[in-house]
């Protein structure tokens, strides 16, 4: 009888546990949000005009201060977000509070915070061991229902994020991760340990996903405290590996030394304050710099040591330790924001809409990674040949980013140039261009008879001034057109010419 009773009891208890295990996994199931995106992303081709909107759906997560955590690429370009919860019917308007393309993450709030009821704010993990299993939260499509996959944790290193094509640290796991999962958290022992992102698209994997791991998620939770997106700090070098033994001696270092070669330094970057191209980065906050450019960022476990970098903040000091002619230095980097790009063509932006400028009906646009994916997904083999060999070219203070003639919209004024198209611009009058904001401030400065534009070939595209301003009015209606410029341009040529004329001054 006694050993019945407690036979009794233990069912009971484990009745008890697993019904104390069902509730909480359900209660964070409710945490688990579906986001529908309503997206109209710029026409590149045509700048002043919207592509057909697309109804786009992800996955987030309830975490603390009453907001939702997602992927940036679930919202990018989103005119109306809606949210919903699990099991429930009602979807809630929701609005971006802050967004990080670079690292893919984005926070949402819904205005209606009876939204948040019966939620509960997931807590953050720390990132698991290798051959942990983690499960994946999250509505891809297919279905409407929760999905809940899981896997094991394959690999932790640095990658190029789809998104924004940013090199960040990066989980990787053999759960799928499809449309409409992305923005889901990774979870372990009941913790956010990542964000699910993407997919892995090469060639022979299979059930291969990419995660937004802890240390990336509260860099840019920290950054997002005060509203103003800073991002992720820069170290202004590039560097290559240093296995060869003979570029090792050449460098200065003993046998047993090991780092990065420095090959260029941006002469606005904070690195310009303290290294020079030729010294070698032996060791970045502590970490040693292996030949390979890797540091060990935890117990055999290697990745870029662009993780130290990453750490920090804008602002902050970055301790480092170098060689130059064989002699060690130690210093400390003044860490500073990451500029739009340091290549001459800007990598792709979202949420804004695109600059143009109309002259004599000639479409003019910067090159930017936006307009080279606007040939589609084979976009390395379909885009013009000069606009990707120009990613590999870096820009400088004299040019920060080039200059195209789009289109030639034909109209009288432009005869003679009407098959003209994806034309780099090298001069204006003579004049070398700068960026798209001193481009068309010299075209509409341009006071002679003739306008002339040069290609770095030495082709030439020569437009009557007076012929162009009268016959502007008329191509625009004609091609339906709004305005000749993209809204804003004249008002930053404005800041930027009293800003020129005051230093004159001064």
């Amino acid at each position: 009888m006694k050993h019945l009773l407690k036979i009794c009891l233990l069912i009971l208890c484990f009745t008890q546990l697993a019904h104390a295990d069902s509730r909480e996994h359900e209660q964070l199931k409710r945490s688990i949000i579906k986001i529908y995106t309503t997206a109209a992303a710029p026409d590149y081709f045509n700048p002043w005009a919207l592509l057909n909107a697309q109804q786009l759906s992800g996955s987030g997560a309830v975490i603390k201060g009453k907001q939702i955590l997602t992927n940036a690429h679930v919202i990018a370009d989103g005119s109306y977000i809606q949210v919903q919860r699990h099991g429930d019917a009602q979807k809630f308007r929701a609005r971006v509070k802050f967004v990080s393309h670079d690292a893919d993450l984005a926070l949402l709030t819904v205005d209606d915070e009876t939204f948040f009821d019966d939620t509960r704010p997931l807590p953050f993990g720390s990132l698991p061991e290798l051959q942990e299993e983690v499960t994946v939260y999250g509505y891809p499509i297919g279905g409407k229902s929760l999905s809940i996959t899981r896997g094991v944790l394959s690999r932790v290193e640095h990658q190029y994020y789809a998104h924004a094509e940013s090199y960040l640290m990066a989980g990787q796991i053999d759960a799928a991760i499809n449309p409409g999962n992305s923005g889901g958290p990774v979870i372990s022992n009941g913790k956010i340990v990542g964000v699910a992102m993407q997919t892995n698209n090469s060639n022979g994997a299979e059930n291969l996903g990419y995660f937004v791991p802890p240390s990336v998620i509260e860099h840019v939770l920290q950054d997002s405290e005060d509203g103003v997106h800073q991002g992720f700090p820069e170290l202004g070098a590039v560097t290559q590996s240093l296995e060869s033994p003979s570029m090792k001696a050449a460098a200065g270092l003993e046998e047993d030394q090991e780092g990065a070669l420095v090959v260029r330094v941006f002469e606005d970057a904070p690195a310009a304050q303290v290294l020079q191209a030729g010294d070698v980065l032996l060791q970045v906050d502590g970490f040693d710099i292996a030949a390979d450019r890797t540091i060990e960022w935890r117990e055999n476990q290697r990745t870029n040591y662009h993780y130290a970098v990453d750490h920090h903040h804008v602002g902050e000091q970055l301790p480092v330790r170098f060689s130059r002619n064989g002699e060690i230095h130690n210093a400390e980097i003044t860490l500073a924001a990451t500029p739009p790009s340091r290549s001459l063509v800007q990598g792709e932006k979202f949420d804004q809409r695109p600059r143009y400028y109309i002259y004599g009906g000639v479409v003019f646009v910067p090159l930017n990674m936006n307009l080279i994916k606007r040939w589609g997904n084979n976009w390395h083999s379909k885009a013009p040949i000069e606009y990707l060999n120009a990613r590999n070219q870096w820009s400088s203070p004299e040019q920060q980013e080039l200059v195209v003639a789009l289109k030639v919209l034909p109209a009288p004024v432009n005869l003679g140039y009407h098959d003209w198209k994806n034309w780099i611009i090298e001069s204006v009058n003579g004049e070398q261009v700068h960026d798209f904001l001193q481009f068309a401030q010299l075209m509409e400065s341009s006071e002679g008879e003739f306008v002339e534009l040069r290609d770095s070939s030495g082709y030439r595209m020569v437009l009557d001034t007076a012929a162009a301003r009268e016959q502007q009015p008329l191509i625009l209606q004609t091609y339906q057109i709004p305005e000749r410029h993209s809204q804003g341009l004249f008002g930053t040529l404005a800041e930027r010419t009293a800003a020129e004329a005051l230093g004159q001054v001064q």
